[in-house]
């Protein structure tokens, strides 16, 4: 064992002359352990609620999207459809026609994005396992039924059941209208809706689902598409995928992982992640200014240590060492703490849900969700220690005066 060790090590732990050291030596490792839990209970609720948020998008966002870096439609003979099924790891595809429209119900109206699919976007992005009543049924034979958000359907006071009054949709006709009556410059159509969709406010208000067979038709667009949306293969790298997928269609096209179709909710959640982990910190450095008191009462109680020890050869580096390694040791013996508390913590949430979230209204989940990341615990040791040993060099700068004044 090194020397410098050795010594931090039996003052740390040996009884010293003034109580009250003892006390505040405690106070100092109580300190960074409640901060330290604190970071990492913090982290694992932001995490478990970027799951829970991320899990919900995922069931309308596809794996991988292709769409036009510059324009609205394209064809699918722009792309190399076949050595696009070659490619491993891609499982299913499905065009997608996307149009603003406008839908009505009995008296009411409201503006949306017309989604024009194929049976197969179902399976690709899970939205029929969002459905809040009703089926997930585009086509029945020659009959044409919407999949509507339940923000769409609250704000036109439907009921899906009512099949007395079915909702009309509208989308801009194309070219140039001769007539200057508002009706000739729309197309519409009068359908009833199959099911409503719950998944997010931003998509349940904005998204009406058609058969893409519908939407060519009301937008008189044969084979174009706004984009095109694939599945992957559980065990596929997406990374990989999406780099080869990006090759084969070219710098025309952009291809979209999920987070990136999401990329200004994403960039939100890990902006206010990092904001409650530098304030946390901010607290962490507070706290850590115990240990600042601790080594200071130390260093003075052994300036008969300290002078002796120089006396026999120790220099100023060898001895501010011995005191740096305890004010570390006190750090880490806090952060230890604090790690292994806060994640007890953390896994009795994840196990058994106590602590459940007290607010009015229908939540997709009871209690607060958690979820440990290794990278989140190494960070918050890696915090602890940086702020503990900053925090540990102000005391020892004394020790040269002691020796001046011996």
């Amino acid at each position: 064992m090194k020397f410098p060790i050795f010594i931090a090590r039996r003052y740390l732990f040996a009884k010293k002359s003034h109580h009250a050291i003892n006390i505040i030596t405690l106070v100092s490792v109580a300190g960074v352990a409640v901060g330290t839990m604190a970071l990492v209970i913090v982290l694992s609720v932001f995490n478990g609620f970027e799951r829970v948020i991320l899990s919900m998008f995922n069931a309308f966002n596809p794996d991988l999207e292709i769409r036009l870096k510059e324009g609205a439609v394209f064809t699918l003979d722009e792309i190399p459809l076949q050595e696009l099924r070659n490619i491993p790891g891609i499982v299913l595809f499905s065009e997608v026609l996307d149009e603003s429209a406008l839908i009505t119900h009995q008296n009411r109206q409201h503006l949306v994005t017309m989604r024009g699919v194929q049976p197969t976007y179902a399976t690709i992005t899970g939205i029929d396992t969002m459905l809040v009543t009703g089926t997930f049924s585009l086509e029945d034979g020659e009959a044409d039924f919407f999949v509507i958000g339940q923000g769409v359907e609250f704000v036109l006071g439907a009921n899906i059941h009512d099949f007395m009054n079915p909702f009309n949709l509208y989308v801009p006709r194309r070219g140039r209208t001769p007539s200057l009556h508002p009706s000739q410059a729309f197309v519409s159509t009068t359908n009833f809706a199959s099911g409503v969709f719950g998944v997010q406010a931003e998509f349940d208000m904005e998204y009406v689902l058609v058969p893409i067979r519908l939407a060519r038709q009301l937008l008189g667009r044969e084979n174009e598409i706004s984009s095109l949306v694939l599945s992957l293969d559980q065990d596929a790298n997406e990374n990989r995928v999406q780099k080869k997928v990006q090759e084969l269609v070219g710098p025309a096209f952009e291809v979209r992982n999920r987070l990136q179709q999401q990329d200004f909710l994403y960039r939100i959640m890990r902006t206010e992640k990092w904001a409650i982990f530098f304030i946390l910190t901010f607290i962490l450095i507070i706290a850590s200014f115990n240990v600042v008191g601790s080594l200071t009462m130390l260093v003075i109680e052994k300036t008969r240590d300290i002078q002796t020890l120089h006396s026999v050869g120790a220099s100023q580096k060898l001895l501010r060492k011995i005191f740096l390694t305890e004010g570390i040791m006190i750090s880490l013996g806090g952060a230890l703490v604090g790690l292994l508390a806060g994640v007890l913590v953390s896994w009795l949430q994840m196990q058994f849900g106590f602590v459940s979230i007290q607010a009015e209204g229908t939540f997709v989940i009871d209690a607060y969700p958690v979820v440990i990341k290794g990278t989140d615990l190494l960070l918050t040791a890696l915090t602890v220690f940086v702020i503990g040993t900053v925090a540990s060099l102000l005391p020892v700068k004394n020790i040269a005066l002691l020796i001046r004044n011996k």
